[in-house]
Parts: C-alpha cells; structure tokens; sequence
C-alpha cells in the first residue's frame, strides 16, 4: 500500500497492521531529515524516544491491545511547550539550555492515545512574534515559497505540517498563533473554545486569551486531536467539563446561516484575500449555506488594545529579565517589556470594557448566523525577515495595515475559530479563511471547515517543499 499521510489514515493502517508504527515513525524522521534544513521547522529530534515509542506501540498490537485513535501517528511539540527531560527554549536565549521538569496534560492525553512525539517545532522568542525567527534557533520559511515566513507563533509546526513532516502538530495561540501559520502555510488550524483543552504550561491559571490546539492537513485530522485531549483537568480551573463533540465527514451546510466580513470592520485586505474570501462564499452558498455580508462595527482600537495586553502579559512574567538579561534579549522583545512598564494600571482594566463590547458584538451577530466568516490574514505570506512593526500603519481610509486578523478573537476567547485553506494569492501562496463558532460550538466550526475541504478550492496545488 501507498503511505498514509493524514492521522487518521495512518491510524487505522496501524491498528490494521497494514504497516506498523515503527515504519511510519521512521518514514517521518527520514522526511524530517531531508526537508528541515531548507525550512528550520524542528530545534529538536527525539529519534531514540520517538522509536522506542512506536516498537511499544507495535508490541500492544500485536497482543491484541487497543493503542487508541491516533495509534502511531507521529506529533510535533511547539518549543513554547515544556516536556519532561527535554530542552524547552521558548525560542530565547535566556533559556536555550532549560530543561522542562513535566509533561503536560495534553502531552499525556495524546500518548494514551497512541500518538508519538516526534520533536520540538522553532518560535519567535517568548512567542512574541507573527513571524518565526529567534537567536537560537534561527529562521523558519515556508514550504510555498522559503523566502517568506511560515507565521508565527507556531511557525515551525505550519511549516512541519505543511511541508508533510508530520500529520499533527500543537500549537499556542495567545494572538492568532495557530491560525496565521495555517494561513500562510495552507494547512489546518484550530483555536478550540478557551479551556477546551486544559493548559498547564503557563505561569498562570487564570489567563484569558491563550490556547492551545492542533495544525493539521485536513479538518477530521484537527478534529482527532481535539477529542483526543479535551476534557476537564482541576490543574485548570478554566478548563471546560467533558462535552461530546461530534464530527460531520459530510461537512452538510444546507440551510446553515453564516455572515461575512472581508475586513472585521477596520482591516485593510488584499485583492487576492478578498477575492479568495468571495470565492469561499459562494462554494458555500453552492453548498446550501445562506452566506450574507455584514459590517462589523470594530475599529482600531482593538489594535491598540491587544498590543497593550500583550505587552502587560509578557513582562508580568518576563519583566525581569529587563534588569538581569537584558543582553540575551531580542530588542523588540525589550521593547516590549519596555513598554508594559509605562501603562498604568486602570488603563490596563479598561481593556474589559472593549473586550466586553466585542462580545456583544458577536453576541448579536450569532443570534442572526451560526457562524462568521472572515480571512485569517489580510495578506498571504510576507518576507520570512521581515517583523509584526512591518505590518501597523493607518491608511488615510482609516483602515489598519495589519498582517494579522486572528488576534480580535483571543479577546473573545470562548468562540472556537477554524482557520482552513480556501484559496491561492500569486506565487502561488495560500490564503486562509477563520470560520468563527458560538461559544463552545466546535462541531459548527468542524463542519463548515469541512464543507469549505469539500469544495476543492486549493485545487491540486500543493507546496514546493513536500516529502514524499
């Protein structure tokens, strides 16, 4: 038989003894090895582990044990993720030789599932960044084109995926982590409902804009991560209690109500990002959607708001660095924490109020539509050396220049958001859509992602880097 490449064909052929779970991770590593000096999407192998792994994977097979649904499917650990043993740089300097002191919830609930972790993926330093480029590490392309960037935070698992290295990946997403490698690398990327996946890999339980979730080639893959490690954990208090959430193979539009927005209001988008999001519209109207056009009523000071948040964030945990290691620091990650020490304390609150009127504000567009639709990106994928300064500027139409359009909806962190391929801009570079859910609805992003699969708008293009 030919080589499975999604997750879920991989384990099915696995528990079948098709092929075994030593082959596969084998067949992943060898891929790894032939493709990741052209992308810098791995720091980190874990050959011997990842090996050992799957020949105890095979050995439950052979006793006629059920491994679980993702039985050999080898998976990707962002380098923002600790793992117990194993080196965790967060992409910094300061802490390029940390070694991580546990395994994470998720980490575990994907091993009991069969899953095998393969190696760590680059970030930007402290995941600051859209890009993906640190001192460590270096720089992480794209699989389209290496000479732009893969996206950032979790750069390096786009382009792993991407480029046919692994099948799955996790990624964080505090801003649009997931979903803007996704975009730019034409892969799948889910941001679940907050505390859908439970999270203990931060310095705070308490936190409302951070997820963590999968990249993936197709939506039933992210789907298999999802059910695989969500459910409730007391080491999360935000973490949700268990629900079902069931998965439409036939991704059934007919009769759905969803409402577009090309720009959320106050975004400038390019031609080839608004065409493609038309183009999306009206596969899904063909599909049996009504799909209507609607004004957002947002504007730039959600910008305004989320750099100020990120920038409290970060140096609440990190701001002392400022006066011990200042010197191993990026300058714009300085910058930043530079930054949050000159924002007072009430005008840091007030970001609730804006917060509280963007959730109104979806509130009544999801009394009307079961879903939002709008591009991930305004952009396809820039200049790999470029940075997120690059991208924030005020046209004289009062729109914003901004790469990143993911970020409004950490605000509204309850919403699940699906960012799924729906089109090429020149290069040919691929432009992703976000299909934005009620709270805690992940089977109604699902379903749409799965619809919008269905129609083939990537057509047979695929990227330039792709190991076979």
């Amino acid at each position: 038989m030919s080589d499975p490449t999604t997750a879920k064909s991989i384990a099915s052929a696995v528990r079948k003894r098709k092929i075994s779970a030593t082959e596969v991770v084998a067949t992943s590593l060898e891929r790894i090895r032939r493709t990741n000096d052209a992308l810098n999407a791995f720091c980190d192998l874990y050959e011997e582990d990842a090996l050992a792994a799957a020949r105890r994977i095979d050995s439950r097979i052979a006793e006629e044990e059920d491994v679980g649904p993702l039985a050999g499917v080898p998976v990707a650990v962002k380098d923002f993720t600790p793992l117990k043993g194993k080196r965790t740089t967060y992409g910094s300097l300061v802490y390029k030789d940390n070694i991580g002191e546990f395994d994470p919830i998720y980490v575990q609930r994907l091993r009991a599932a069969g899953a095998i972790v393969i190696g760590k993926t680059n970030t930007p330093e402290f995941a600051h960044d859209g890009f993906c480029h640190n001192r460590v590490f270096g720089t992480t392309v794209n699989p389209w084109d290496t000479t732009r960037t893969s996206g950032g935070s979790s750069g390096g698992a786009g382009a792993a995926v991407a480029a046919n290295m692994v099948p799955l990946a996790e990624g964080t997403d505090m801003g649009g982590s997931i979903r803007i490698p996704a975009s730019y690398c034409g892969c799948v990327g889910l941001k679940p409902s907050l505390g859908r996946i439970p999270m203990d890999i931060l310095k705070s339980v308490h936190d409302t804009i951070s997820h963590l979730g999968p990249l993936a080639r197709t939506v039933e893959d992210a789907w298999l991560f999802l059910d695989a490690t969500k459910g409730p954990d007391e080491r999360d208090p935000m973490s949700l209690p268990e629900q079902a959430i069931p998965f439409d193979m036939d991704g059934d539009v007919r009769g759905l109500r969803i409402a577009l927005s090309v720009d959320l209001g106050y975004f400038a988008v390019d031609d080839a990002v608004a065409k493609a999001m038309q183009t999306t519209a009206d596969a899904l109207r063909a599909a049996g959607a009504a799909v209507t056009p609607i004004d957002m009523p947002w504007d730039g000071s959600i910008a305004e708001a989320s750099q100020m948040n990120w920038r409290v964030y970060l140096a609440a945990f990190e701001g002392e660095l400022l006066k011990t290691k200042r010197y191993l620091l990026d300058p714009e990650v300085a910058d930043c924490l530079e930054a949050a020490f000159k924002i007072d304390g009430p005008t840091y609150k007030r970001i609730e109020v804006l917060r509280r009127k963007m959730w109104l504000d979806l509130v009544s567009v999801f009394e009307s539509y079961d879903a939002l639709l709008c591009p991930t990106t305004s952009v396809t994928a820039p200049l790999a050396l470029l940075r997120d300064k690059n991208f924030k500027s005020i046209r004289v139409d009062g729109k914003l220049e901004s790469a990143e359009m993911a970020y409004p909806f950490n605000f509204t962190p309850h919403c699940p958001v699906l960012s799924i391929p729906c089109g090429v801009g020149p290069g040919p570079l691929p432009v992703g859509a976000q299909i934005v859910g009620r709270r805690f609805d992940e089977a109604m992003v699902l379903r749409i992602g799965r619809a919008v699969e269905k129609c083939g708008l990537m057509g047979d293009l695929r990227p330039r880097i792709f190991a076979e």
